[in-house]
Formats: C-alpha cells, sequence, structure tokens
C-alpha cells in the first residue's frame, strides 16, 4: 500500500528529540563486560601470540621428524590456539578417538593429546610396512597392541614439543596413560581453563587434526619467561632476517684498492721528473699495505698472486 503521507517539520523534530531523551536514559551498565568468575585463568593477548610463535616452530619440525621417521611426505599447519574450557575443548574432539594424559614435569598438572582416528589408522598401516593408502577407515576403538604400535609416534612429537618449549623452559612430556573417550579423561576439571592447540597433519594422501591442551594456570605461571624470550626475540635478529638483508646487499658494487702509504710529491716535482731519475718510497718490504673499501681502511695484508692473477692476502681485519 503506498503512503503520500508527507511528515510536518514540528514531527520531525519530536522523532529525533524522542531519540535523543532515549539515549541520555540508557544505563551505562548495560554496556559493561560480563565477567565469568569460573574462569579465572584467563592469559594475556600477547602471551597466546607468544604461544602461537612457539607452535609454528614445533610444527615445523615436526613435518621433519615424521617424513624422516614414516618414510612419507609429511606436513604440519597450525591450525589455531585458543582458550577454552577443558569441557569445551573435550567436546570439541571426535569419538572415538586417541587420547594420550601427558605429565608436564617439574609442574604438577597434565595436558591432553589427542590424534584423530582419520591419521592414527593409516600411519598405523605405514609402522606395520603398508603404504597408508587404504581407503578403508575402522570405525572403532583402537586395540592395547595397536597403542603400544603408536608409542614411538607419540614419543617424537613429545620430543619435538619439549625442543620447542625448550626456549620458555625445560618441560619433559611424558606419557601417563591412553583413552579413546573424552569422557574418560578426568585429568581437569569440566570449568578449568586450557589453552587449545590445533594442528593438521598431512602423511601422503591421508589428513586429520592433533589437538593438544595444556592447563591455563601452568602457562600463566611460565608469563615472566614468556616475556623474557620475547625481549630476546626482539633484540637478536633471526636467520629470516640476516638472510633478507644478505640478498639486498649482494647486488651492491664495492670498489677495492691497496695502497702503499709513503711520503707525498707535489705535481710541480712531479712534472720536472726525467729518465734516470730515481724516487725512494721509505716503505720496507716488511711493512704491511692498506686495503681500501669504498675508501674506508678495512684491512692489511702484503701483496700476493694466485696462478697468473694479482691478489691480496689479508693479514690483519680493522675494526
Amino acid at each position: 500500500m503506498a503512503l503520500d503521507r508527507v511528515l510536518t517539520q514540528e514531527e520531525i523534530d519530536s522523532v529525533f528529540r524522542n531519540l535523543r531523551d532515549n539515549a541520555s536514559d540508557e544505563d551505562p551498565a548495560k554496556k559493561a563486560i560480563p565477567y565469568d568468575f569460573r574462569r579465572p585463568d584467563r592469559i594475556a593477548k600477547d602471551q597466546l601470540r607468544a604461544i602461537h610463535l612457539l607452535h609454528e616452530s614445533f610444527a615445523r619440525s615436526l613435518s621433519s621428524s615424521l617424513s624422516a621417521y614414516l618414510r612419507n611426505y609429511a606436513l604440519v599447519n597450525l591450525v589455531s590456539v585458543e582458550q577454552l574450557s577443558f569441557m569445551e575443548f573435550s567436546q570439541c574432539l571426535p569419538a572415538p578417538t586417541v587420547l594420550v594424559s601427558l605429565g608436564m614435569r617439574p609442574f604438577d598438572g597434565s595436558a591432553v593429546l589427542e590424534l584423530n582416528p582419520s591419521l592414527v589408522f593409516p600411519i598405523l598401516e605405514m609402522l606395520l610396512g603398508g603404504t597408508g593408502k587404504s581407503a578403508l577407515r575402522p570405525d572403532r576403538e583402537v586395540t592395547e597392541i595397536e597403542q603400544s604400535i603408536l608409542e614411538s609416534i607419540f614419543r617424537i612429537v613429545l620430543h619435538d614439543l619439549r625442543d620447542a618449549w625448550s626456549s620458555v623452559s625445560a618441560m619433559n612430556f611424558t606419557i601417563e596413560s591412553f583413552k579413546t573417550e573424552s569422557q574418560l579423561l578426568q585429568v581437569l576439571a569440566p570449568n578449568e581453563a586450557v589453552v587449545a592447540v590445533s594442528l593438521e597433519v598431512r602423511i601422503g594422501e591421508s589428513s586429520g587434526m592433533m589437538n593438544i591442551g595444556m592447563p591455563s594456570i601452568i602457562i600463566k605461571m611460565l608469563r615472566q619467561k614468556f616475556d623474557q624470550q620475547w625481549s630476546m626475540r626482539k633484540s637478536e635478529s633471526t636467520m629470516d632476517e640476516q638472510e633478507r638483508l644478505l640478498k639486498l646487499v649482494k647486488r651492491s658494487s664495492i670498489f677495492v684498492d691497496a695502497r702503499l702509504r709513503g711520503p707525498t710529491l707535489q705535481v710541480s716535482d712531479l712534472m720536472k721528473l726525467e729518465t734516470g731519475d730515481v724516487l725512494s718510497f721509505d716503505y720496507g718490504l716488511d711493512k704491511p699495505i692498506d686495503l681500501m673499501l669504498n675508501g674506508n681502511l678495512k684491512f692489511h695484508g702484503y701483496p700476493a698472486t694466485t696462478g697468473r692473477k694479482k691478489a691480496f692476502e689479508i693479514n690483519e681485519t680493522l675494526r
């Protein structure tokens, strides 16, 4: 239905006046952010970023280790690092799956490592001499014998995880127990906060997720060590930065000349020189020669030859 009624100026002013009055009467408490006292172990965003960088290094190292051990192409990518309650973390895991309770010595607490069944059975096939390309993916729990076979894989994972965390703290991860259902793994309270690390693992033609859950309370205890590591990382140049700078200066041209620093001669005297005149340079044979780089004195050394070419043997580097 078409409306052809036109509002008067007084009606328009009344609408804006009501909107302004309602805005002033709005309760400021409604803008407050609710705080959940059941989850006090929130960690800072900068610490989460540091954990993200740490596990990126872990993913690169694990890719190489799995490729060498399984003799198959392996790629590990970090997907996410976030903070959840242990209940939320466990509800995101498939069932059945392979769950490992991890000790975190010297700290009192347990972490959780989960490996998806879509990865477990291809890995078992490779460890038993197969190709891992079987299309059959059993929908069942792993047996005790299969758990024993998988221990070698978990030892590799925990070795690289320990090396990645060594830059922050000497943490020894050990296997405490195996489970197949998240409800059976009662290592943390349901409301306890954990840092959930999700990694995508590709081995050959198979892919799946690996999930790690660590108690937030332990990571909060390491806050000072994270800060120290971050300050050291910012002060030291990484290999990537050094390689980038090297690529920038590789194409630079440098003028190199070796000079005998002896007595000087005026141009007027030089013009008077005739055949048979002798110039005394007053420069001993054992005295080193200066090597200049773009006009700056950098080295001391002696004239030399390499094959039929003239060369300069560096004897001393000047700082």
